[in-house]
């Protein structure tokens, strides 16, 4: 499908629409070997769609910090005014702070001042849902995790309100029907009576909590425990770290990215 260029460099994570426009005007994309002009369209899966390497060397250095987001906190940019936050790493917010949509505070909130519009989630976690969240700048990297096409495996443990049965693990397992669309076949492991772990390679809105009710097993607690290759139990509620060198390899291995 035909979209604009601005639009295609911005899905994939290389710059903003409006960065884009001025790398377009600068003549530093090309699509299938000529130049780019403003308001041109291509089709990212036939069109050979190529920035300058002054484009790649402008977004700076790239930075991948992993979170343990609380049951609370939203995934959002946006920063509640004004922050509750301590100021410390991993602080938690006050119980009377403000925060957007409401007084809800958001994963910005929990970052350190000096990442805070450097870094971004990538994906999201329901208010309702804890676990772990990626931030980083590497628009590539996001766009391999984000984009359904690439499959890859995301971990989640659940506990249901009430004893789960086989047969209800079976059927999560094979797809549930929601809105009129099957979910993938899912990897489901129990771990007690009203508990399990399920691995996931898509991630429609509210997708567990929405197959857990379609069998009758509503969900009482839900954390994400895993992306791809990166995980970590004992990363604190609220705290957020660095990614090392070698998890950094290993996630990049594992979505094919060189």
């Amino acid at each position: 499908m035909q979209e604009r260029i601005q639009k295609i460099l911005s899905a994939r994570g290389i710059c903003s629409r409006r960065k884009a426009e001025e790398y377009i005007e600068r003549g530093l994309v090309k699509v299938n070997g000529e130049v780019a002009s403003i308001g041109q369209k291509a089709d990212p899966e036939k069109d050979v769609i190529a920035v300058d390497g002054k484009v790649i060397e402008e977004r700076g250095e790239m930075l991948y910090y992993v979170m343990n987001k609380p049951v609370g906190i939203v995934t959002s940019n946006v920063s509640s005014p004004p922050s509750p936050l301590s100021r410390r790493e991993g602080g938690f917010p006050s119980s009377n702070g403000g925060g957007v949509r409401g007084g809800e505070n958001t994963v910005r909130d929990l970052l350190l001042p000096n990442l805070r519009g450097k870094i971004y989630p990538i994906g999201r976690l329901d208010k309702d849902t804890s676990g772990l969240l990626l931030f980083t700048n590497d628009g590539v990297l996001a766009y391999r995790l984000t984009h359904p096409k690439f499959d890859h495996e995301k971990e989640y443990e659940v506990t249901a309100a009430h004893p789960i049965t086989d047969g209800q693990l079976a059927k999560l397992e094979k797809g549930i029907t929601i809105s009129k669309l099957k979910t993938k076949p899912a990897t489901v492991r129990r771990i007690g009576p009203s508990s399990f772990r399920i691995a996931l390679t898509e991630g429609r809105n509210r997708q567990i909590r929405r197959m857990c009710q379609k069998v009758g097993a509503p969900v009482k607690d839900l954390q994400r425990i895993r992306i791809v290759t990166l995980a970590d139990s004992s990363l604190k509620p609220g705290h957020i770290r660095q990614l090392s060198k070698s998890e950094i390899v290993a996630l990049k291995k594992a979505i094919c990215i060189e």
